[in-house]
């Protein structure tokens, strides 16, 4: 069984901060080795100078010391010709670390040694190397550093997910190899973007590294202790593992060939500190630029300062740019199947004709439709689908914005996805008909960090009763996580789907039978998930048919349990948007009732035969009304639908009128459970199609009525809520700057320290875009603003703004439950609205609510320093 880490690094680190060492090129450097010398061969060359550097720092109170093999990868000591001789210099190093702390330990303060493991100079995300070349030539660096005794290892400097992953495969191949375990740092490195090097955002970092057995995961290098606050707090918010922090002494500047840093050991220290007792951290240490002067301060700083408490583990799967939890609300995760060559045949055709680009763009375009992940299966007769799913993963990393799962039932075409696939992806999937194979993928998806489907197949077959279906993920779970060594959040059990339309009688109880697993796993496997091929239920059914039945499947698994859906979400309709008697022909085949005479699948056929499903006559599709078109999300019939009304009615009693009532109703709809999140999102679609048509017919008002900044936070990629609020607000005489999506709370920070906005608009429609939102808060507050903040989207609620967001900010922060209120509450804010302020509290009883003029003199008032029209930042 595979061990987790429970170490001396994870029992100190409940204890207290522990201190790692500082620049170690730097002091090297400072003692006269020329800049782009092999430090790595120094070991060896000039023993001496190595431990008496260790020895300013252990001198200085670090508790770790990290050995001079920073560089000390084997392709990387090639380029200085030294790449045979990996393993004696990695161990050589050790050896040296080792003397030095043992030197400087004592029973009250025990010093260890980390092995550096640094990326060296091949990125595989950009095609410089092989995932497989790399975790080769990792391998002597960590055998000889496990060799010379280190007491953990430090993967440091991650400028591409990949690159830090076959590091880790190769730790772990060697961890196996010698029977010896240590713990793991795992690090990166942050741009001034707040991503690596390859633009992988820090949700991403953490849903790639997360799954591995490694003890901590943190950030260093970079630009200095505050830029990456907001990294930190992210960080400190969600991971599970413990969190470590080595920034830079600052930026650098060169000078005679040598780069400089400024920033003095004291400033580091105190910038540390706020990082320590702000968002809070476990392991603190200093990178290029730090002196034993660097860490001499440190200690003294954080030393009292209370170690942050790791997090309950949250499930994530990312793409190479940013991260989607698997766990949503409302469910399901919607995983989307136009990219599987057996159930698209628009995919398959652009497969066998070897169209790559072609295949990327039905990737894209899975998104708009809602998908939050995509399923890929590549497999054809006639093509080499190992050599098919390399070139594609390729593109589809470096160019797609959505998790993958890897659909295969060949081992060699999985390991290519995997290898190529930057962030965590999905394996779909191992059974138990060839337990060996099961195995050899476990093993896999524990090297490579991805998750797992567990389908409910043996060697008797496809499990079909919910005792077999149980039964078997019983099996399943002790093969993948009791004895395979992956975490219960790791897997998903596809429990399976029959199709209902063959009129088979084995298969008439089978979506029942499919329900009462779904349920009765909650129970059994209360950290795993359960996924399904919706669309399976409905194989062999005309469109229509397949459709509705679709739909109300997906309902009723949904309030199974099921977390994740395998479908086609362009193909799915909302519940509401199905007559009663659609919804009841489904669910009497779902549930093989009997109602009259007939059998359920006859009467399904019999109803989407008649005239009451067939298409509706070309006169009814033009006379259907622009707020009809919301609600179904159709962009098509909108834009005449919307050209028809402006013949009769002005602009803005059109969006007054029809527009937002109608968003309102898909609100209400989502709100009650009858539509889900991808259709939200095609009626936002609509809308914005409308407001395209409108906005030439809008009067410009007065731009000096007031400024809003507006922003879709971190992780978030959904922008038409935000885009909505800009075009109703903008549209009544307001600027109007619209940051766009993914911005971190610094750039949010630095657009309102430049525009100076009356008020701050945070969008977000994800659950973890709501959690994400009091970071910003804090940010903004601690850089001393006091501006208003209107918080909006469709994961947050109006208890959350109050109880979460408003005590973290000194200034008001204001729930906008749509665009309508969002417009309102500006015009409050500015004193626009006459009538009434917006609050984000009911007023006390035998109280009234303040005047927008009283509102505006309490922002305005809260301090003398914000000056003007608008709030400014205070300095300090």
């Amino acid at each position: 069984m595979i061990q987790r880490p429970g170490d001396w690094l994870t029992r100190l680190c409940r204890e207290r901060i522990v201190f790692f060492d500082g620049g170690l090129g730097t002091a090297l450097q400072a003692a006269g080795v020329p800049a782009g010398a092999c430090n790595e061969a120094l070991v060896e060359t000039e023993p001496g100078l190595v431990r008496k550097v260790h020895g300013q720092f252990l001198a200085a109170g670090a508790d770790v010391i990290e050995t001079d093999s920073f560089g000390g990868a084997r392709h990387t000591l090639a380029e200085h010709g030294l790449g045979e001789r990996c393993f004696d210099l990695n161990r050589l190093a050790a050896e040296l670390a080792r003397r030095a702390a043992r030197e400087h330990s004592t029973p009250a303060k025990p010093r260890f040694v980390a092995g550096s493991i640094g990326p060296g100079s091949k990125l595989p995300s950009m095609g410089h190397a092989a995932f497989a070349a790399l975790r080769a030539d990792f391998r002597p660096q960590v055998d000889g550093l496990l060799a010379g005794e280190v007491d953990c290892l430090i993967i440091e400097t991650g400028q591409d997910l990949l690159q830090v992953k076959a590091t880790l495969a190769a730790a772990l191949d060697a961890f196996e190899a010698a029977n010896r375990r240590v713990p793991v740092v795992a690090q990166v490195t942050l741009n001034e973007h707040g991503r690596t090097l390859t633009g992988s955002d820090i949700g991403a970092v953490l849903a790639a590294l997360e799954p591995y057995p490694v003890a901590a995961i943190g950030l260093n290098c970079g630009l200095g202790p505050e830029s990456l606050t907001a990294a930190v707090r992210f960080l400190a918010g969600h991971s599970s593992k413990l969190v470590s922090v080595m920034p830079n002494a600052g930026l650098p500047r060169i000078e005679a060939g040598r780069a400089i840093y400024d920033l003095p050991a004291e400033e580091f220290a105190a910038r540390m500190k706020r990082l320590a007792s702000g968002p809070g951290l476990n392991i603190a240490g200093g990178c290029c630029g730090t002196t034993p002067e660097h860490v001499r301060r440190l200690v003294r700083a954080l030393e009292n300062e209370t170690p942050r408490r790791p997090v309950s583990c949250v499930p994530r799967i990312a793409s190479l740019f940013g991260a989607q939890e698997m766990r949503v609300e409302p469910r399901p995760l919607f995983i989307g199947e136009r990219t599987n060559a057996g159930g698209s045949k628009r995919f398959r055709d652009l497969l066998l004709a070897g169209d790559y680009v072609g295949m990327v763009k039905a990737a894209e375009e899975q998104k708009a439709e809602g998908a939050q992940a995509m399923d890929l299966s590549i497999a054809a007769a006639g093509r080499d689908e190992a050599a098919d799913m390399a070139e594609l993963a390729n593109r589809l990393n470096s160019n797609v914005d959505l998790p993958v799962m890897v659909d295969s039932t060949r081992y060699d075409a999985t390991e290519a996805a995997l290898e190529r696939l930057s962030g965590r992806c999905i394996v779909n999937s191992v059974n138990l008909e060839d337990p060996a194979r099961a195995e050899q993928t476990v093993a896999l998806c524990r090297r490579t960090g991805a998750a797992l489907v567990l389908m409910a197949i043996d060697r008797k077959g496809m499990a079909m009763t919910c005792e077999r279906k149980l039964e078997a993920a019983e099996r399943l779970y002790d093969l993948a996580v009791r004895r395979g060594g992956l975490a219960p959040q790791d897997i998903l059990f596809d429990l399976l789907t029959f199709t209902l339309a063959s009129g088979e009688e084995s298969l008439r109880e089978s979506a029942v039978e499919t329900l009462k697993a779904i349920r009765q796993s909650k129970g059994r496997f209360p950290k795993s998930l359960t996924l399904l091929g919706i669309s399976n239920v409905s194989y062999g059914l005309k469109p229509d048919a397949r459709r509705a039945l679709n739909t109300v499947f997906l309902h009723h698994a949904v309030e199974a349990g099921l977390d994740a859906a395998i479908l086609h979400a362009g193909r799915i309709e909302p519940l509401a948007a199905l007559d009663r008697e659609t919804v009841a022909r489904c669910e009497d085949l779902i549930f093989n009732r009997r109602t009259g005479a007939g059998k359920p699948l006859e009467a399904l056929l019999a109803h989407f035969g008649g005239a009451a499903r067939r298409q509706q006559p070309a006169a009814a599709v033009a006379a259907a009304t622009a707020a009809e078109c919301v609600i179904a999300g159709d962009r098509a019939r909108i834009v005449p639908a919307v050209q028809e009304l402006l013949k009769t009615r002005a602009a803005t009693d059109i969006i007054s009128a029809e527009l937002l009532p109608a968003m309102a109703e898909v609100g209400r709809r989502f709100e009650a459970g009858t539509t889900v999140l991808p259709f939200v999102l095609r009626s936002a679609e609509a809308m914005r199609v409308a407001f395209d048509v409108l906005k030439p017919h809008l009067p410009p008002g007065d731009r000096g009525r007031g400024t809003l900044l507006l922003a879709t936070v971190r992780g978030d990629v959904h922008d038409i809520g935000k885009n909505l609020v800009d075009m109703i607000v903008s549209s009544n005489g307001f600027t109007v700057w619209n940051l766009g999506v993914r911005q971190t709370p610094e750039e949010v920070l630095a657009a309102a320290r430049e525009h100076r906005p009356d008020a701050v608009g945070l969008s977000g429609l994800l659950v973890e875009s709501a959690r994400a939102m009091r970071e910003y808060v804090e940010t903004l507050a601690g850089a001393g603003l006091s501006m208003p903040v209107i918080c909006g989207g469709a994961a947050l609620t109006r208890e959350y703004v109050e109880n979460e967001l408003q005590p973290a900010y000194p200034g008001r922060v204001y729930y906008a439950k749509d665009a309508l209120e969002g417009l309102r509450i500006i015009q409050a804010i500015t004193g626009q609205d006459r009538s009434n302020s917006m609050s984000t509290k009911k007023p006390k009883k035998g109280t009234a609510r303040k005047s927008a003029r009283g509102i505006r003199a309490e922002f305005r008032g809260r301090d003398k320093r914000l000056l003007g029209p608008s709030a400014r930042c205070r300095r300090g």
